[in-house]
């Protein structure tokens, strides 16, 4: 023990000195105008060593283990087989679909009848008509082609005739042929030239074109 506490006084002497060697450095450099920096770096290059003495503890053997009892293995479980767990088909949903609905119709009044025409007044409607038959028919016979009279014929020509709305004809054609050409040629010419006619109406009395069929005898006396 007193080697032991020599040992110490003497650390501790050792750590007095190097305390008061810093100081005087510190001291000098503040004098000096040392840099307060440089001063700083040297203080914490410095480690303070702080001897405490320690005790020398006796140390104490371990406890021994605690002693486990003879535990048979766990037995091996198999794993379950695996259960295919099918899904659920999803749900049938029923989509009923109301019928339509019936068109809205709209009645309206129905409009008025159309009054009945007016009844038809009494027809004007008349076929055409022979003017002064006698006269022209007269002329047209008086002018008897030279030719057939030298050569004493006669003959019987039927004619067709149009007749226009001013009663005058417009065209004439042979219906019935007399067996001269002479005479059938005469018969149209004088129709075209002499003949008149009062002209075919309609219902309402207007005049309108027809037609007019007669016969010129030709006879020598």
């Amino acid at each position: 023990m007193a080697y032991a506490d020599q040992q110490m006084s003497t650390n501790k002497v050792v750590a007095l000195v190097i305390v008061a060697l810093i100081h005087v450095f510190v001291g000098y450099a503040l004098v000096t105008g040392l840099a307060y920096e440089a001063a700083k770096k040297v203080i914490n290059k410095v480690t303070t060593v702080d001897i405490k003495e320690e005790k020398p503890k006796e140390e104490e053997p371990p406890p021994p283990p605690p002693e486990q009892p003879d535990t048979p293995p766990p037995p091996i479980v198999a794993p379950p087989p695996p259960i295919n767990i099918a899904p659920a088909p999803p749900p049938v949903q029923t989509v009923i679909t109301p019928p339509p609905a019936p068109p809205v119709v709209i009645q309206t009044a129905a409009p008025p009848p159309a009054p009945p025409p007016p009844p038809p007044g009494p027809s004007k409607a008349r076929g055409v008509r022979p003017k002064g038959q006698s006269s022209w028919a007269g002329r047209i016979q008086s002018n008897y082609p030279t030719r057939a009279a030298r050569e004493e014929r006669e003959g019987r020509v039927g004619v067709r005739v149009q007749i226009g709305t001013d009663g005058r004809v417009s065209a004439c054609s042979v219906s019935a042929s007399s067996g001269s050409p002479d005479l059938d040629e005469a018969a149209c010419d004088g129709m075209q030239r002499y003949a008149r006619f009062d002209p075919a109406l309609d219902d309402q009395g207007n005049a309108i074109s027809s037609s007019y069929s007669t016969a010129i005898v030709y006879k020598l006396n």
